[in-house]
């Protein structure tokens, strides 16, 4: 998957058009957490010292195809001005004559947002129509949000079909390099930790990992559908009564390839979801009734980190347990602790997206990894080996 990137060609004095991640919270009309603004700053600083006027479009939360003005992308790009030292302009609008007249206006060395892509239906349709519009922004395209690149949408895929050359910036760059060193030739012992809520949603990631990696560790409230899929008593666990031929067939595979999947051994439980509930910890087939499988026991914590500690390189997604509740985030700490001593020794310690991402940030360990992917549905897709629609129509490395 070798794409060309900003430094594969001559862009200077030219009108950039790039597509970022600005779906950021926000909180009464302010930014609320920065993190995906910033990691587009590499990207835009570098073709801004080329002398290029660039045009940054993105989407913001789901309006359906519809103006919605809490949605807007302005105070985005009020705090994007604070970061980058100079003003943001900002349109209200993403096509039209308007946006169009200001677009032209731009001078080398300024920068411009749109207003959200996804205020107009023809954004999630690929519409041609749609793409052509915002193609015309732009002499170059720059993809720098991995996080969308799962989706064919018209500001991912649409745009290139109008406007070439079309590569990526520095933060997909990073994206692909750090998460295809896994699918490409991964250092060994090579171990994923797959925790989160479903199994359903990480059937391709088991299927396209488990004939890759040396043992994949399971967490989280997964580890219940495959204990109750045998038939044990989980209690008031979250079990998906539909995935157990799914568990059942993951777990086959596994124990074809020689047993590369580890289930938790122990189970922290609790009688509610509550910080102060009662907590014990108790063997995986020894669950009561009525209480809630909440974090990964004491000696699964032992085992999968000694596995983890053994890596060279290590991938997760998914927490091991509820670790937004604090007397239930201890697993997910200490898988996080370990890879961190992992990429401490200059070996490979990668986090996917979403809820993993989170709690690593939450946490306090997003630093010491190697590389924390800002796509959680997209980092999915490309561990299960998919081909994604927004990277694959960018221009091919020589």
């Amino acid at each position: 998957m070798r794409k060309k990137t900003i430094d594969d060609i001559q862009v200077t004095n030219k009108r950039v058009l790039i597509r970022v991640d600005y779906n950021v919270p926000l909180e009464n009309g302010k930014v609320a957490n920065d993190l995906r603004i910033r990691k587009s700053l590499p990207t835009i600083k570098k073709l801004l010292s080329d002398s290029n006027a660039l045009v940054l479009m993105s989407h913001l939360g789901r309006p359906g195809g519809k103006v919605d003005p809490k949605l807007s992308l302005a105070p985005v790009a009020k705090h994007l001005s604070k970061l980058l030292g100079q003003e943001v302009k900002f349109v209200n609008d993403c096509v039209g004559d308007d946006v169009n007249k200001a677009v032209d206006s731009l001078k080398p060395g300024e920068v411009m947002l749109l207003e959200n892509v996804r205020f107009y239906p023809g954004e999630k349709k690929n519409s041609d129509d749609f793409a052509k519009k915002l193609a015309r922004h732009g002499e170059v395209f720059v993809n720098d949000a991995f996080s969308v690149c799962h989706r064919a949408h018209a500001s991912v895929v649409g745009v290139p079909k109008f406007l070439r050359p079309a590569v990526a910036g520095y933060l997909l760059q990073s994206e692909i390099k750090h998460l295809g060193m896994f699918l490409d030739d991964p250092a060994r012992p090579f171990v994923a930790v797959i925790g989160g809520a479903k199994v359903s949603t990480k059937i391709g990631v088991f299927k396209n990992l488990l004939p890759r990696v040396d043992k994949i560790l399971v967490g989280g409230g997964m580890s219940f559908t495959f204990f109750s899929a045998w038939g044990l008593e989980v209690g008031k666990s979250l079990v998906e009564e539909n995935s157990f031929q799914t568990a059942t067939e993951i777990f086959n595979l596994s124990e074809e390839l020689g047993g590369r999947m580890l289930l938790p051994v122990d189970i922290l439980v609790a009688k509610e979801l509550d910080p102060n509930s009662p907590v014990k910890t108790v063997p995986y087939d020894h669950i009561p009734k009525n209480w809630i499988g909440v974090d990964i026991g004491q000696a699964t914590i032992q085992l999968y980190t000694d596995e983890i500690l053994k890596a060279k390189s290590v991938f997760m997604n998914g927490p091991m347990g509820i670790f937004e509740i604090k007397p239930f985030s201890e697993g997910t700490r200490a898988i996080l602790e370990a890879m961190a001593e992992v990429a401490s020794k200059g070996n490979v310690a990668v986090v996917g997206g979403g809820d993993s991402a989170a709690a690593a940030y939450e946490l306090g360990f997003a630093d010491m990894m190697t590389h924390i992917s800002t796509g959680g549905g997209a980092s999915l897709e490309f561990m299960e080996g998919k081909e994604l629609p927004g990277i694959s129509v960018l221009d091919d490395a020589d």
